[in-house]
């Protein structure tokens, strides 16, 4: 947040002290949310990943009731018979553990190549309307303590993403289309599920130079 402060201080000490600058906020996050880009994204990884989310956690499930059946029945069981569950016990964990891993780096790594992808995306519309519009700086919705409405440009970013359409995920057998709202929620058990931290927030300034 330091940064971009420095970053807007520096962009608005190099206009002429006779201009007022025209200045722009928006809402990277929503963007990211709420335009068809940032939906195909979520909905194209819920595809791929979601199956082997599935895997997981019934693997995870049959663990717990082998654990519960042998804390159950282990009273009654010959040594031979506790000690071959015991080992199909402690083989079904690191297996399980191993398994989550491998979801959560690949899981984890795509997330990053795409929203990458999707961030210079999402700023080269910025920066093309800005340059459209003559704003001489647009700023991050979370690094500004207070705005107007007529500041935030965030609703005509995403009329114009819209317009655009999202990039089309790659070709799928037929599923019904979750909603936005679910797939949020996917990306959220996903990370659970993995034991991983929640995606990434997307924060982004972009400076138009003024053109003279």
């Amino acid at each position: 947040m330091a940064l971009w402060a420095v970053a807007a201080a520096v962009a608005l000490t190099a206009l002429p002290a006779w201009a007022e600058p025209k200045i722009g906020v928006v809402d990277p996050q929503k963007l990211l949310l709420e335009s068809p880009q940032g939906k195909a994204m979520a909905e194209a990884m819920q595809t791929e990943f979601a199956p082997r989310q599935r895997t997981l956690q019934a693997q995870g499930q049959a663990l717990k009731a082998k654990e519960e059946k042998l804390q159950k029945d282990g009273a009654t069981m010959t040594e031979d018979q506790r000690q071959r569950v015991e080992k199909e016990l402690r083989d079904g964990a690191r297996d399980f553990e191993r398994s989550k891993s491998e979801f959560q780096d690949d899981v984890t790594a795509r997330r990053n190549e795409e929203l990458s992808r999707l961030q210079r995306t999402l700023l080269e519309e910025v920066r093309t309307y800005a340059k459209a519009q003559n704003y001489d700086v647009v700023l991050s919705g979370e690094a500004v303590l207070y705005f107007t409405p007529s500041d935030d440009i965030t609703p005509a970013i995403l009329a114009a993403l819209q317009a655009r359409g999202g990039a089309a995920p790659p070709a799928r057998p037929a599923a019904p289309r979750p909603s936005s709202a679910a797939t949020v929620g996917w990306l959220a058990s996903a990370a659970a599920t993995a034991n991983m931290p929640p995606p990434v927030r997307v924060s982004f300034l972009c400076h138009v130079d003024i053109q003279t």
